[in-house]
């Protein structure tokens, strides 16, 4: 699949901005995060940041972004639909739960804590809404398994809790040591499952044309294509990179994405703490690259590729 770069913004923003308002609101909740009235408006402006950035350019690729709206119609059956509604739903609570951290300080009352727990399980589901929209393709065998929500989630919490720490060691001026281990625990949960999801897309699977065609006794192969020019379909879902490249741009997103944070999380410095954040959020857009052009949609069949 060609990858869209106002996609990759809008799943790896968002996702981030959902994680970290997720693990602040619950760190808030239960005690064990720091409780500073900066750090929580920070971070909560900083999500809603992200997540208003990210939902704005998921617009652009449209090819008439006006019709948008047209996307909370179909709710039943769209995991895109639902999707749009959860992202709106999630607005007021959040905005609820700030502005009683804003007059009532880190001691909100009951009704404020209540918005902020709604928000938090939001964020949760509209991040899950995400990634079934890509999972639900049977189309796509890369995508289509139960690995691309558990990433999408991990990956999701994992930027939201390198962000937090960030945020406290930019209004806090300190690093709590809960929130350095959850960042280094969700660090390495987040490289276990990309790895695992690598590893299986690489197993040979999927359709091919011998199964398409229902020719299983021999090898069919392609005499002439569908077409006698490029198309959408060639430059959408013919899109097709180098395998060094795909191993370079691996090993990069892994380095940027999990190793690199990671080291940089052992010295417990805040300077370093921000910039591990940044490399997190670049990691991710490499990683989000990947994750659309490592996918392979059944019709290349059709143009040639013996095997999906």
């Amino acid at each position: 699949m060609h990858p869209a770069f106002s996609v990759l913004v809008f799943t790896v923003m968002s996702g981030a901005g959902y994680g970290l308002i997720t693990l602040m609101v619950l760190g808030h909740m239960s005690g064990f995060a720091p409780q500073e009235d900066s750090v929580l408006i920070g971070g909560g402006v900083l999500a809603l940041v992200m997540i208003t950035v990210g939902l704005l350019s998921s617009t652009l690729h449209l090819a008439n972004p006006k019709n948008a709206w047209r996307s909370f119609s179909r709710f039943k059956t769209s995991w895109l639909s639902r999707e749009a509604v959860f992202a709106v739903l999630f607005y007021p609570f959040t905005l609820i739960y700030l502005a009683g951290v804003w007059f009532q300080g880190a001691e909100v009352g009951t009704f404020v804590a209540l918005c902020g727990l709604v928000s938090a399980v939001l964020a949760m589901v509209t991040l899950f809404c995400t990634s079934m929209i890509y999972a639900s393709l049977k189309t796509i065998r890369q995508w289509n398994s139960s690995l691309t929500p558990v990433n999408y989630i991990a990956l999701g919490l994992m930027s939201g809790s390198l962000l937090l720490a960030a945020v406290q060691a930019l209004f806090a001026g300190e690093l709590a040591a809960i929130q350095l281990q959850m960042a280094m625990g969700l660090l390495v949960l987040g490289a276990v499952v990309k790895v695992v999801y690598l590893f299986w897309i690489g197993k040979p699977a999927g359709s091919t044309i011998n199964t398409a065609t229902g020719f299983t006794q021999a090898s069919v192969r392609l005499l002439d294509q569908g077409h006698t020019s490029n198309g959408f379909l060639n430059n959408e879902f013919g899109y097709t990179v180098e395998a060094n490249k795909l191993v370079r741009l691996r090993l990069l997103m892994l380095a940027l994405a999990f190793v690199m944070p990671f080291l940089l999380l052992l010295a417990a410095s805040s300077a370093l703490t921000v910039i591990a954040a940044l490399l997190v959020i670049a990691g991710l857009l490499v990683e989000r690259w990947l994750f659309f052009a490592e996918a392979r949609h059944v019709v290349r069949l059709f143009h040639g590729d013996q095997r999906t």
